[in-house]
Formats: C-alpha cells, sequence, structure tokens
C-alpha cells in the first residue's frame, strides 16, 4: 500500500517535525509513504474573497501537480464526513480490496482547498468542525493512519 500525503507548506516546528519522523518511521512497516509539500502562498490579513480563491487556486494548482492520475484521493476539509478511527481502518482495507493500492491524503493551506482540488478528490475527511494548523493536521492524519494499520491487523492500540 502507497500511502501519499500532500501538504502545502513547510514544517518549521521543531516538535512537529519529531512528531511526523517518528509517526513515518513507525508507519514504515505498514506502508509506503510519500510526504509531499508544495509551497504556500503568502496570505496576507484582510483578503477579499476573490484574493482568497486565487491564493487556493494557485495552492490548488500545485498539489494536483503531485497526485497520480490512477490514485484515490482523500481531501482534509471541514465540510467532509466525520468517520471514526476504526471507521478509517476499515476505508483503508476496502480501498485496498478493491484494489486501490494509492491514496492520497491532502492537507490544504491556512486558506483551505481550492474548488478544482475538492473536485479532483474522491472523499472528503473531516476530522473535525474545528480549525486546525495544517502543520499540526499532518502530524494529527499519520497518527491517525498508523491507529487504522494497527487495528485493521488486531494489534493492540490504546482507545
Amino acid at each position: 500500500m502507497n500511502i501519499n500525503v500532500v501538504s502545502v507548506g513547510k514544517i518549521k516546528e521543531k516538535y512537529l517535525v519529531k512528531g511526523i519522523n517518528e509517526y513515518s518511521k513507525r508507519l514504515s512497516r505498514y506502508c509506503k509513504l510519500k510526504l509531499i509539500e508544495v509551497k504556500d502562498e503568502k496570505a496576507p490579513e484582510n483578503l477579499s474573497e476573490a484574493e482568497m480563491e486565487m491564493i487556493k487556486d494557485k495552492e490548488g494548482e500545485r498539489i494536483l501537480s503531485k497526485i497520480k492520475e490512477d490514485s484515490y484521493v482523500i481531501a482534509l476539509a471541514i465540510e467532509g464526513k466525520m468517520i471514526s478511527s476504526e471507521d478509517l481502518s476499515k476505508t483503508i482495507d476496502n480501498l485496498a480490496l478493491q484494489g486501490k493500492s494509492d491514496i492520497t491524503f491532502v492537507i490544504g493551506g491556512s486558506l483551505g482547498l481550492s474548488q478544482e482540488m475538492l473536485k479532483r478528490s474522491n472523499y472528503k475527511l473531516s476530522f473535525s468542525k474545528m480549525t486546525f494548523p495544517h502543520q499540526l493536521m499532518k502530524m494529527i492524519l499519520l497518527e491517525q493512519v498508523y491507529r487504522a494499520f494497527r487495528i485493521s491487523r488486531g494489534e493492540p492500540y490504546h482507545k
């Protein structure tokens, strides 16, 4: 199973880099993980709706250029479906059974994802109605994917 995570912006905070590296190492037992970062656009305060859409579109083009044509795309979006860790595990298992061995998770920038990116996604996943920093979301996502593989294999993992 290939798991790709395409995200906007570089992770600068050392504690997040350490956490991401730890979960990347743990996931190496279960899948081939590829972390891809695309450049973020500067987003000053007080942008108009049109300016925000332009920024999301530019970031969206960069994201889309990194997604393989045959990849199953799961976009992280507030308006997506909220599911349990067990359901994420079942979703990944079901994709594998359907022959979809390449899954790409997409994390947008501070303004979210473009409409084109959302259209390309096969599934929209929400972790919460709350907004999280996109850098922190990468670590949370990796932890949940790791948990999903552990659940799938019946291995112990704290609840």
